[in-house]
């Protein structure tokens, strides 16, 4: 009895110090990364401005996300169009479609949808690149010539994602509700001008208001996560070289994506 009692007692202590080196480590995490951001978003506004750099993250970002985006918002759009259909039509609703369609894009699918496209197309590419730099010493080559790395590479990219989440959010919407109206008025016979008018009266700029809200959000956490996983590559212990280019390029997919997910939870709490 008594040994059991003793190895009970160190399972629970091996338990509490995991807990706590645990709790330790990703508090430690969040504060690099808070400190990385602020570095960051600071050095957007030192001069020399970088115009040009910025200008060339904001057509890598958002300019060549316009194809995905606006394909994803169609069928989203058109999906919402029939389900919301054949949900409302249950009821007899089916005059209140557009609001549906257009509230659920511009409140919630519009900025997720969007921050996950761009994440894929976008985030891993930034990560992947920065890492690259890292493991190639280009990075250091820049210390060396006395230019600082964080003004760089990773401030315009934070820049760049400020313009380009709120615009290419619009978008999704805008195209969004042309899938709906695809949907419910072309194929289904939704009345067209009850389907718009419902959607003029009923959108408010708080539902517009909250979804900029979160796409601007989500642009600094996914520049911000994407940027520092790929700068710090060479300091992770899972791996050097390729291997850690993958696994920091597979880190930054994962962790935004969750991000985005739980503060999109945290945000809507707030906004409605």
């Amino acid at each position: 009895m008594q040994q059991e009692g003793l190895s009970n007692g160190f399972k629970i202590t091996g338990f509490l110090n995991w807990l706590g080196n645990t709790t330790l480590k990703v508090i430690g995490e969040l504060g690099a990364v808070a400190i990385f951001f602020l570095y960051g978003f600071v050095l957007i506004f030192s001069y020399p401005f970088q115009l040009r750099k910025i200008v060339q993250q904001v057509y890598f970002i958002g300019v060549k996300s316009f194809l995905i985006i606006s394909l994803i918002g169609l069928f989203t759009g058109m999906v919402l169009g029939l389900q919301g259909y054949y949900t409302l039509v249950k009821f007899g609703s089916e005059g209140m479609l557009g609001v549906a369609v257009a509230l659920s894009l511009i409140r919630e699918l519009g900025p997720v949808l969007t921050a996950l496209m761009v994440i894929g197309r976008a985030g891993s590419s930034i990560a992947a690149e920065i890492g690259i730099m890292r493991i190639s010493e280009q990075i250091d080559a820049l210390d060396t010539m006395d230019i600082n790395p964080m003004r760089f590479l990773v401030s315009p990219r934070i820049a760049a994602s400020i313009i380009t989440f709120p615009l290419l959010t619009a978008l999704f919407d805008v195209i969004g509700i042309l899938g709906g109206y695809l949907t419910g008025v072309l194929l289904l016979g939704v009345n067209s001008g009850i389907f718009f008018n419902r959607i003029y009266d009923s959108v408010v700029a708080k539902d517009i208001n909250g979804g900029f809200i979160k796409s601007f959000v989500f642009a600094l956490v996914v520049s911000t996560i994407c940027c520092y996983q790929g700068y710090f590559t060479h300091m992770r212990p899972g791996g050097f070289g390729a291997k850690g280019v993958s696994l920091a390029t597979t880190s930054a997919v994962v962790i935004s994506c969750v991000l985005v997910l739980v503060i999109d939870y945290v945000l809507t709490s707030f906004l409605l």
